[in-house]
């Protein structure tokens, strides 16, 4: 089964996402791991030797999808079992829409890894994110449902074959139930959903809302401790 599949096939899953360039303690690593039903792997600065590093380490961890989530072309390696190749729809900088895009093309190619095609839409969670500095690109604000769901439709419209509501990094305000809700209703690919959970109950409110995978990433990274509490 192709990571897609298995992301089209499962309901409720729970993505962490780990940043290769932040150093990580095996016990920490394993429990973060432990708790995922698949792993992303990805930073604003990481470079391709320290992704396939991070990526060897989580494999022999575990037979779980590893998936690319990079933040730069340089983030690519076969190592993974797949990559999402995203695009930032809230960016109005084509370097960011297609640029990018245009200057990892080759490479994932040569890796032959699978690839799923995401669109990525920002959102105001309440603080600058790392997302926001490094593509200075604005967020949406929450309370614009319309742009929201227009955005989304679009990006279905264009081939995305995911898309994802990113609050951003450690947001004081995760993506709302409402801003779930109504692009759930608006797309009929798997909507995925991360930014400032930090809670099972956070969690549960995004699954009930729509979403079909919770990313959880900076809680988890300073708290592994409490990743069981998240495998339910």
């Amino acid at each position: 089964m192709s990571v897609e599949e298995y992301i089209q096939h499962h309901k409720g899953l729970l993505a962490v996402l780990i940043d290769p360039d932040k150093p990580a303690s095996d016990e920490s690593l394993h429990l973060r791991v432990a708790a995922a039903d698949l792993l992303l792997v990805g930073g604003s600065t990481a470079d391709r030797l320290t992704t396939e590093q991070m990526v060897t380490r989580i494999k022999q961890m575990t037979d779980k999808p590893v998936v690319l989530f990079p933040g730069h072309p340089s983030q690519c390696c076969p190592q993974a079992d797949a990559m999402l190749f995203l695009s930032l729809l809230t960016s109005r900088n084509a370097e960011h829409l297609i640029g990018q895009q245009i200057a990892a093309a080759r490479a994932v190619q040569d890796t032959h890894i699978e690839t799923i095609p995401m669109g990525y839409i920002l959102l105001d969670g309440g603080k600058v994110s790392s997302v926001q500095r490094v593509t200075q690109s604005l967020p949406l604000s929450q309370t614009d449902l319309e742009t929201i769901v227009s955005t989304a439709i679009a990006g279905c419209l264009t081939g995305k074959r995911l898309i994802y509501l990113e609050a951003g990094s450690g947001a004081a305000v995760p993506v709302r139930p409402e801003v779930i809700q109504a692009v759930r209703r608006a797309i009929d690919v798997p909507l995925i959903v991360g930014g400032g959970i930090t809670s099972t109950g956070q969690m549960q409110h995004a699954f009930q809302a729509g979403a079909d995978i919770v990313v959880i990433g900076n809680h988890l990274e300073q708290h592994p401790e409490q990743a069981h509490l998240f495998r339910i």
